[in-house]
């Protein structure tokens, strides 16, 4: 039998609302220096950041290591697709999308993945079936997407 999901906190809806706006800071920086770069600067620079950041991190705090087995394969690929997800956004940033337009659709992006891996049951999560409210909400925003997109720049 498996165990029953918690019921989400206050925390849990501040810390995602603040990785959201990181996420949006994140792109507005990294097509500012894809404008003033190439797409491969932009993607090298807060890779390049952050790697630095960890080492120090992990310096400081020395964590022990979780287990002695190692990770699957695919979880390696999270650096390449971080690559490729920064160079994309630091091109659409830059065109007729805008901030606001790559940011909308990334996120329906991210959740019509999401849904596919929820019934798929991908990354070894249990599979998931989504209910008509999860459809709704994907509707949502892409319909709020397009809106943004087609109609944001008219005000």
């Amino acid at each position: 039998m498996s165990n029953p999901v918690p019921a989400p906190r206050l925390l849990h809806f501040t810390a995602a609302f603040g990785a959201g706006s990181l996420l949006s800071l994140m792109v507005l920086v990294n097509g500012t220096l894809a404008a003033y770069g190439s797409l491969l600067f932009a993607s090298w620079v807060p890779h390049l950041t952050g790697t630095a950041l960890a080492i120090v991190i992990l310096l400081a705090l020395r964590p022990r290591r979780a287990g002695i087995s190692r990770p699957p394969l695919w979880a390696y690929l999270g650096g390449v697709v971080g690559g490729v997800t920064v160079m994309l956004t630091s091109a659409t940033m830059n065109t007729a999308l805008a901030l606001s337009g790559t940011i909308a659709l990334g996120l329906a992006g991210q959740m019509l993945f999401s849904l596919f891996a929820d019934i798929r049951g991908l990354f070894g999560l249990p599979q998931r079936m989504p209910k008509a409210r999860d459809y709704l909400a994907l509707a949502l925003i892409i319909a709020g997407s397009l809106v943004l997109i087609f109609l944001g720049g008219a005000a």
